[in-house]
């Protein structure tokens, strides 16, 4: 569950799903500081919230075994710390639409892979441009975010899989390796994270 809609939370919804085949991770979960409160005891309460429930998921994602997609925006250093601190390396997952942060590169060593989208194809992409060389291949996955952050030069239109290819293209060109090499690798490593 988005940590928007934190309020919303009830592990039953989880439960509900889990044994269905299609269902191969727990979230999309984790940290969200972009859009808090201004006053500051309600900040807390929201930042409190989200921790807790961020928490609740790992641990049912231990529970039933299936990896997490983590979901962090400007809270860095909490997501690390929870996701060391609760063992989430136990199931893996996937920091989902990667924000650059090179605080979380060693996550990697953690059974965390880094999920890559539109976003690497921006202009304003420098930072995601600068860092991608610093992920091992093998910690690499490409997604789309739909409908959200649609690759250039598409941006601002419904995000669809088949634009996963423009992704492809781009860290093609900023790795200098074929988009056959990165289809390869990309798609091996959704697999094993995913078991499918």
């Amino acid at each position: 569950m988005h940590p928007y809609d934190c309020e919303n939370f009830d592990i039953k919804l989880f439960e509900k799903h889990i044994e269905h085949p299609k269902c191969v991770a727990i979230g999309e979960c984790g940290l969200d500081y972009y859009r808090l409160p201004d006053d500051e005891e309600e900040k807390a309460k929201n930042i409190a919230l989200q921790k807790d429930i961020f928490i609740k998921q790992i641990e049912f994602a231990k529970k039933v075994k299936k990896p997490l997609i983590i979901h962090i925006r400007d809270a860095s250093n909490d997501s690390k710390k929870i996701l060391l601190d609760y063992k989430a390396s136990e199931v893996g997952g996937v920091l989902h639409c990667f924000n650059a942060s090179e605080y979380l590169l060693d996550l990697c060593e953690e059974n965390f892979y880094f999920g890559i989208g539109g976003v690497v194809t921006f202009k304003n992409a420098k930072k995601l441009v600068d860092i991608l060389p610093k992920i091992p291949k093998d910690k690499i996955i490409v997604e789309t975010d739909g409908p959200y952050l649609t690759p250039h030069p598409y941006r601002g239109t419904r995000n669809e899989p088949k634009y996963t290819k423009l992704v492809v293209e781009k860290i093609s060109q900023i790795l200098n390796i074929s988009t056959e090499i990165v289809e390869d690798f990309t798609t091996k490593n959704a697999n094993r994270l995913f078991n499918i």
